[in-house]
């Protein structure tokens, strides 16, 4: 695995719909099984080999420094890009475009519950001469996510983003995970941007190469108080069982 390859991991939300409980506490650093969700996050990419990891910050950012400091302890360089005004997605990694370097790097969206294989993601990834990768799982309930198709290849072929009713062609949805080759900066605008809004539908546009990597276990979007409430349990559940 090429050692050069870096990682953003998107950490900057308020989490509203999560409140009171993120008035308090940065929608990343909710705990699960005892510990904050971006710390499985920070272990899962460590485990893979990558040792430069960007964290970008906003609400709360004072928390999120305190408690990883510069990310040693997971074997890591934590740097972390403090944004003022909120810059979106991709807009955030635009931000760090002259620190990742010409290689290509993973986005991870922080507010996210998954087990990653990385070391095979980035496998795949660079197996194909694409300008990026999308991790990505079936839901049933697709409304508030980023779904997609995809050919025989995996190759990415329509996305939608938060598709209304009458919009829903696919229950494959985005896992908020993402390999990208450097030219993908060509195709984000300075200031705010989104990557299912604006960067990826553009991709699509206008030809580029985007392939899917299906995640065989569940992902959990902490996007309202009922899915943390439904990951907790799922998760109490799992560790009663193996203690046993």
């Amino acid at each position: 695995m090429p050692g050069a390859i870096k990682a953003v991991v998107l950490a900057a939300g308020k989490g509203t719909r999560l409140k009171p409980l993120t008035e308090t506490l940065p929608k990343v650093m909710i705990p699960v099984a005892g510990k904050p969700v971006l710390e499985y996050h920070l272990e899962q990419l460590a485990a893979a080999g990558i040792r430069d990891v960007f964290i970008n910050l906003h609400h709360l950012a004072e928390t999120i420094k305190a408690y990883f400091e510069d990310g040693r302890r997971w074997g890591i360089r934590i740097t972390y890009s403090y944004e003022p005004d909120i810059l979106g997605t991709a807009g955030a990694v635009k931000n760090l475009e002259d620190k990742l370097g010409a290689a290509p790097f993973l986005v991870v969206y922080g507010d996210n519950f998954l087990s990653m294989d990385y070391k095979d993601f980035i496998s795949f990834s660079a197996s194909r001469a694409g300008i990026g990768t999308i991790g990505v799982f079936e839901k049933s309930d697709v409304r508030g996510s980023g779904i997609l198709s995809f050919d025989k290849d995996h190759r990415v072929i329509r996305f939608k983003e938060k598709p209304r009713e009458e919009e829903i062609f696919s229950h494959w949805v985005s896992a908020g995970v993402f390999y990208f080759q450097k030219s993908v900066m060509e195709h984000i605008k300075p200031g705010i941007s989104d990557f299912g809004f604006n960067v990826l539908p553009e991709l699509i546009h206008d030809g580029e190469k985007i392939f899917a990597y299906p995640l065989t276990n569940p992902v959990w979007a902490l996007d309202d108080p009922q899915l943390l409430h439904e990951l907790k349990a799922q998760t109490e559940r799992t560790g009663a069982k193996e203690k046993r």
